[in-house]
């Protein structure tokens, strides 16, 4: 069956990339329904009950927040609220990026602690299901009150207005809306506030980035290890009793990594002339395992948020309690955030400086990777680009999260500028894909110089591959086409 249940049940990474990767239709389960239910009843029932003022349900938002609002008037403020919040500038985020916003609040309001009713709930399903993706715009968000402006103009679309991505087509909200047969819904008390609080900007970001790293992590090695062999670099740095003695497991995973991608290849198994390699061959194991160990941490955290309530106040029927507090502060994904596109960002730094060893014409090998250097520049230009793409992740990890800024008069004095730190990252990991093209490029030329002999098996059948889509360079050829194909041919290594 190709649908999804949206429960109780932990989601991770895993399970989402298997639901959008097969276009999985979603639905609540039995139990989902009916916290949900409960939680919007109770609400009823303690609005009906008296005059008490409980924040965001019967007063302003922010600084607002003594300002108490009339009961007939409770519908008017959530959908002001939706409008007035919806104030997103820059780029739009990318409909993949906006389809795990979607997906992730549903998962979010469906624990029974929002207080968002069904009808609204299910429209949100609806959205997901039919592939209608809100336009969403990259700036807006301080990453503390929720990711308040993107999630606004998710919510714009479930009351009628603003426009959406629909088949390819950019088109208003209420008008796929009537297409599709569904009305927009009219907000009642807290709607507005429970849609608009939340984490899922940050969220979809860094599950969207995370699903892909974790893939890098082999990829990484794997053609590190192709440019091992183009370099004719020792072997030594990857013996296990030297990792064994340090007992970092990323280290370790690395090491292990090489020798396995490397297994019976002649030009590794060769008496090598040169006493050992520059850092950025030797500290493969140290610098690539440093990154997959926080990879592994940064994922921990984003699938103990995608399973999390993060919008305010929560509702707790069971407890008859109310509770105006911080759960949509997004200092958890902000301060990882950094880490991650800092883990990402080093990956990209060492595969440069391995191109750079590579075309500096040691080892045998002809200066820039060509047979007439001088004639030919060859693979010099390809290194600059690298650097340059290096040396603006540099730019990019500067921290978002200690860049703190006063908002709404004082009242949110600190915020995680997690939503500026998610798009930082979701640049560095597209410049370290950039980066790690080129290294290939570069690694399989330069192994085109020690057909001698053998690599190994895995790498010959990689290389194989590799030549039906991108040719050696025999003389100087339009090189920007070629690390574009490059780059394309790993992005389909992460496919597989």
């Amino acid at each position: 069956m190709n649908r999804h249940q949206i429960s109780s049940d932990t989601i991770t990474l895993s399970t989402i990339e298997e639901i959008i990767k097969n276009n999985k239709k979603v639905e609540l389960s039995d139990s989902a329904k009916q916290k949900v239910q409960k939680c919007r009843q109770y609400l009823d029932d303690r609005m009906a009950s008296g005059q008490e003022v409980i924040y965001g349900i019967n007063t302003g938002f922010g600084s607002l927040c003594n300002t108490v609002v009339s009961r007939d008037e409770l519908g008017q403020l959530q959908h002001n609220l939706v409008m007035s919040h919806a104030c997103g500038l820059g780029e739009e985020v990318p409909e993949e990026i906006v389809q795990l916003m979607l997906l992730l609040k549903i998962q979010g309001l469906s624990y029974g602690h929002s207080g968002i009713s069904i009808n609204t709930l299910t429209l949100l399903i609806e959205l997901f299901n039919n592939q209608v993706f809100p336009v969403v715009y990259s700036q807006g968000s301080l990453g503390a009150s929720g990711d308040l402006a993107p999630l606004a103009h998710i919510s714009l679309t479930l009351i009628g207005m603003g426009e959406v991505n629909y088949k390819n087509e950019r088109r208003k909200s209420i008008d796929v809306l009537n297409e599709l047969g569904l009305k927009p819904v009219q907000l009642q008390s807290k709607e507005g506030l429970a849609l608009l609080n939340g984490t899922q900007f940050m969220q979809a970001f860094g599950v969207h980035i995370l699903t892909k790293a974790n893939k890098y992590k082999s990829i990484a090695d794997l053609i590190a290890a192709v440019s091992l062999e183009g370099y004719n670099g020792h072997k030594s740095p990857f013996n296990p009793l030297i990792h064994k003695v340090r007992n970092q497991k990323g280290q370790a995973a690395t090491a292990e990594n090489i020798l396995n991608f490397l297994e019976g290849s002649e030009i590794l198994n060769q008496k090598k002339q040169d006493v050992q390699d520059p850092y950025s061959f030797r500290c493969i194991p140290q610098v690539h395992g440093a990154s997959k160990d926080m990879i592994d941490y940064v994922t921990t955290i984003f699938e103990t948020e995608i399973n999390s309530v993060t919008d305010n106040p929560t509702i707790f029927p069971d407890e008859d309690l109310i509770i105006s507090a911080g759960n949509f502060h997004g200092q958890p994904l902000a301060i990882t955030l950094d880490s991650l596109a800092l883990a990402l960002a080093e990956l990209g730094s060492i595969s440069e400086r391995r191109i750079y060893k590579l075309i500096g014409g040691f080892r045998d090998l002809p200066a820039f990777l060509v047979k007439n250097p001088g004639l030919n520049s060859g693979f010099m230009i390809a290194q600059y680009t690298a650097a340059s793409v290096v040396s603006q992740n540099k730019q990019y990890c500067t921290p978002a999260v200690v860049d703190t800024i006063d908002s709404s008069n004082g009242q949110e004095d600190h915020v995680s500028m997690g939503a500026n730190g998610a798009t930082k990252c979701f640049k560095v990991f597209e410049n370290m894909e950039k980066v790690l093209g080129i290294e290939l490029l570069a690694g399989f030329q330069a192994m085109e110089f020690r057909k001698e002999l053998k690599s190994s098996l895995a790498i010959e059948n990689l290389k194989q591959i590799y030549r039906e889509k991108i040719a050696f360079i025999e003389n100087d050829v339009e090189l920007h086409l070629e690390m574009k194909k490059s780059i394309a041919f790993v992005q389909t290594l992460v496919r597989i």
